[in-house]
């Protein structure tokens, strides 16, 4: 016997609607996604030393974006399955409420552009928020301020990174199997002590 489709309805997709976009107006961002951002001078340095890594994450749920400061075809970041945005164009708007559960910053950008490296230090005071330098230029007061990561893409990321490299015109041979950034100590919980009464 044939099922009726009234028993089936359960299966069905459903369609969330969001409200209807107004014209001039921001559309409101409704993700409950972690979110996180690759801030760069550039798309191919984004790629080069955080593309395994935006795409790991992008492919677990997160919603990523490479913030770079000379424009460029999206196509690499799109490839890493990131969006991108303008560096300048975002330091001169209004601050946004958008809460970024992990940065990654380049350390040229971070040591060459005082408002980048403020954004980076309101990071690191920002509790639960996870801060990464990545280039090949440390800033001296991070020594001992920031722990070395050697992270190892999946299969898969070294896949699409190898793609997004060769669109962005990154020559071959200047991705490594792993890619080495430096992350910020996280800074602790405040501690409450319970007490009885």
């Amino acid at each position: 016997m044939a099922a009726r489709s009234s028993e089936l309805d359960h299966l069905a997709p459903r369609v969330v609607r969001k409200p209807p976009r107004f014209t001039g107006d921001p559309a409101p961002d409704y993700s409950l996604r972690r979110q996180l951002a690759v801030i760069a001078p550039n798309l191919g340095d984004a790629v080069r030393y955080a593309g395994g890594w935006l795409f790991d994450l992008v492919a677990a749920g997160w919603d990523g974006a490479v913030i770079t400061d000379e424009p460029a075809d999206p196509r690499p970041a799109r490839i890493l399955g990131a969006r991108t945005y303008d560096l300048q164009a975002m330091l001169s708007a209004p601050p946004a409420d958008r809460r970024m559960h992990a940065i990654m910053v380049d350390a040229n950008l971070d040591r060459r552009d005082p408002r980048v490296r403020e954004i980076a230090q309101q990071v690191r005071c920002a509790d639960l928020t996870e801060l990464m330098l990545c280039g090949d230029d440390w800033p001296d007061s991070l020594d001992g301020g920031a722990d070395p990561v050697r992270y190892r893409p999946s299969r898969a990321a070294r896949a699409f990174k190898a793609h997004a490299l060769a669109a962005a015109a990154v020559p071959a041979g200047t991705s490594a199997d792993f890619e080495v950034f430096r992350r910020s100590r996280l800074s602790p919980l405040p501690v409450v002590p319970i007490t009885s009464s």
